[in-house]
């Protein structure tokens, strides 16, 4: 989930404790830091840590981090992996970081500032590209305000924990290299994958990026008593899966989608669906995406079957 500034509970202020010095002692909660250059990818790298499932805001003014801070703590656990941009659209209250980044050292918060950098060329061509106002030069050189925001971020790098030159990176390569630093041992797969049964005779999902039909396999709609089931009902699934063609379009299918979702999460997706189709969409395809989803679980991905015929007759 991505905000643009943080607050509390409508009415509430959330006053930091006035001289606190002792650390607090409960929750892990980890707070990652982006700051930088204006034009060294802030926005891509915030999406990646938004597809890596932490809790992002964009542009946060650094009076208000321990405001947000003890919001943190006060969730009790709920939200503990946060990534904050903090820049110098911020205008003059970016010169509270320093004493807002104290604060957080009082209150014994883990925390690493992730500054992206890149070279005068690399930032002047990206302003050009995009044909942006440079928040430091909106009339003036592109170059003076380059160095200006330089000489006011100086503090912030000196004291940053992980330095990225972003100067001969594409959006893509800066994404990997972000999920290879953050990514948690649980977001590793670095995929979620939604596997959709649907009927073809109401029409096939339109928000997919895979499908596959299996209307050749044998169909339970024409056995008695198999047809007021659904692919759910162990009965159905044996029916369906125990085909010698079933067998083999399952094994094929498993090797197929196993071989393209690395390829997937190298490309920078966070979220694929698979869509599987018979006729009705309340047997076939229905027992098909079901053993997909689970097979996937299986490897570690984080799976769920979704089944958008399975009440429609």
């Amino acid at each position: 989930m991505s905000v643009r500034l943080a607050a509390g509970r409508t009415g509430e202020v959330i006053e930091p404790s006035a001289g606190r010095t002792e650390p607090i002692v409960g929750h892990d909660v980890r707070i990652v830091i982006i700051t930088g250059l204006s034009g060294a990818g802030k926005s891509n790298a915030i999406h990646v840590f938004e597809d890596l499932g932490h809790f992002c805001v964009d542009n946060l003014p650094p009076a208000l981090l321990p405001r947000f801070a003890e919001l943190v703590l006060r969730s009790e656990g709920r939200v503990d992996r946060i990534a904050i941009v903090v820049d110098i659209r911020s205008g003059a209250f970016f010169d509270d970081l320093e004493a807002a980044l104290r604060y957080l050292d009082d209150l014994g918060m883990r925390y690493q500032i992730l500054f992206l950098d890149a070279s005068d060329e690399a930032l002047v061509r990206r302003f050009k590209e995009t044909r942006r106002m440079h928040p430091l030069a909106p009339d003036g050189s592109l170059l003076d305000g380059i160095h200006a925001e330089r000489e006011r971020l100086r503090f912030v790098r000196e004291r940053s924990h992980r330095i990225l030159d972003t100067s001969d990176m594409s959006v893509h390569a800066l994404r990997e290299e972000l999920r290879q630093l953050f990514q948690s041992p649980s977001t590793a797969v670095g995929i979620k994958i939604t596997v959709e049964s649907f009927g073809y005779k109401h029409g096939v999902p339109i928000d997919v990026d895979l499908v596959f039909d299996v209307r050749f396999l044998p169909n339970p709609h024409y056995v008695p008593r198999l047809q007021p089931n659904t692919g759910l009902d162990p009965e159905v699934r044996v029916f369906v899966l125990q085909s010698p063609q079933a067998i083999a379009f399952r094994d094929r299918l498993f090797d197929m989608v196993e071989f393209l979702l690395p390829h997937f999460v190298a490309e920078g997706r966070s979220h694929v669906t698979i869509a599987i189709g018979c006729t009705g969409g309340q047997h076939r395809s229905v027992a098909m995406a079901e053993i997909l989803a689970d097979h996937l679980r299986a490897r570690g991905y984080e799976s769920r079957p979704r089944h958008r015929d399975i009440d429609r007759r």
